[in-house]
């Protein structure tokens, strides 16, 4: 009676074999959660909500396409002096020059010399890529970077990276459809602050791997 006490005891407190595991996994999972989290909190804190340097003169003026607003605002730029030269980066290649400017109501025939597109980008690091060879070729040093507000950081991050000799000046557009206080209660702004967010991690995560492997 004794041995078949301590058979069912043993056969009654054995182990799934992968428990264990999961006893270890389950709070390195929600760690790494609260880590997410925290983060995705901090990138939204740090989205721009003014132009820092509004009035500070560049070589060049770059509007990253994704909207209508940082084309005007960029071109509004051009004519203010802020620069004598604007690229237009990441053009979609059906879209002619003529057909895109037009739309624009800040755009005036005479300056069409001092407007470049670029067709060749489509994403940001593309951007970046492009945007350092146009510099390059006309010698400029210094440009100030039109995007939308919550793009900016990721940008920076790449344009950075492909340029660190440039002097770079962020200049945030503020799309009307993006709330930014109170983000969360938003879905579509949420949505795009997570979208950003997890960009940003792997543009962070791809760029520090390749400064190792450069060593």
């Amino acid at each position: 009676m004794t041995a078949r006490r301590r058979i069912f005891r043993r056969s009654g407190s054995s182990r799934h074999p992968g428990s264990g595991r999961w006893r270890l996994l389950l709070p390195a999972l929600a760690l790494a959660l609260a880590v997410w989290v925290g983060g995705l909190f901090s990138y939204a804190a740090s989205i721009p909500r003014e132009v820092g340097n509004p009035d500070q003169r560049t070589d060049a003026i770059v509007v990253l396409t994704g909207g209508s607003l940082r084309l005007e605002v960029g071109l509004r730029l051009l004519r203010a002096g802020l620069a004598d030269r604007l690229l237009v980066s990441g053009v979609h290649p059906d879209v002619t020059r003529e057909a895109l400017l037009r739309l624009l109501p800040e755009w005036t025939e005479s300056m069409n010399a001092r407007i470049d597109i670029d067709y060749a980008a489509n994403n940001t690091v593309g951007n970046a890529s492009e945007t350092s060879e146009w510099l390059r070729e006309r010698g400029y040093r210094s440009l100030r970077l039109v995007t939308a507000n919550y793009h900016l950081r990721r940008s920076l991050l790449e344009f950075r990276d492909a340029m660190p000799e440039i002097e770079i000046v962020p200049h945030p557009v503020f799309p009307e459809d993006f709330h930014l206080a109170e983000w969360w209660r938003w879905p579509g702004s949420a949505a795009l602050i997570f979208s950003e967010y997890n960009k940003f991690l792997m543009a962070h995560l791809r760029l520090s791997l390749a400064g190792l492997i450069k060593g």
